[in-house]
């Protein structure tokens, strides 16, 4: 599903026009990001939880000369889903 998609589904369940609908989705999507960015977590009641973690710097081999490289550290995003959305996708 894409974001244009998301749009048409809120335009078509509220009602709001569509460049309403537009705002309100990309407004949602941007305090996701921004309070990711911050790195907080982000837990959506019955859908599940987007889980900023810190990796550390490390040592890692380039694949085609075989070369060691240092891989900075830096945060990566884990999503772990809901027992309801995990029931939902699977008909329990």
């Amino acid at each position: 599903m894409t974001k244009i998609e998301i749009v048409t589904n809120v335009y078509e369940k509220l009602g709001f026009s569509k460049r309403e609908c537009a705002d309100i989705v990309d407004k949602f999507f941007e305090v996701i990001k921004e309070t990711l960015a911050n790195g907080e977590n982000v837990k959506i009641s019955g859908f599940g939880n987007f889980i900023v973690k810190q990796k550390k710097a490390r040592r890692g081999r380039n694949p085609q000369t075989g070369d060691e490289i240092e891989i900075a550290k830096r945060k990566v995003l884990n999503y772990r889903l809901s027992q309801v959305l995990k029931d939902a996708i699977n008909d329990k």
